[in-house]
């Protein structure tokens, strides 16, 4: 799936990314860190992926993988 970067802080390596639909998912450091990244900047295309289900009680889905978006 694809996303872009919506907020990245370096210091702790989490922040969000928006889904083409404008959906904002947050990730953390372990996402961060098992895409073997070194920096994101806000705007950059970027491939997740994602575990759980969005439901009638709230969006259970988070992202476990962030790499860069190539072609």
């Amino acid at each position: 799936m694809q996303a872009t970067v919506y907020t990245y802080d370096p210091r702790t390596r989490a922040g969000s990314v928006l889904l083409d639909d404008g959906t904002p998912l947050p990730f953390d450091a372990a996402a961060f860190d098992a895409g073997g990244l070194r920096l994101l900047r806000s705007g950059q295309r970027v491939r997740i992926d994602i575990e759980g289900e969005s439901g009638d009680e709230g969006d259970g889905r988070r992202v476990v993988l962030v790499t860069l978006h190539t072609l």
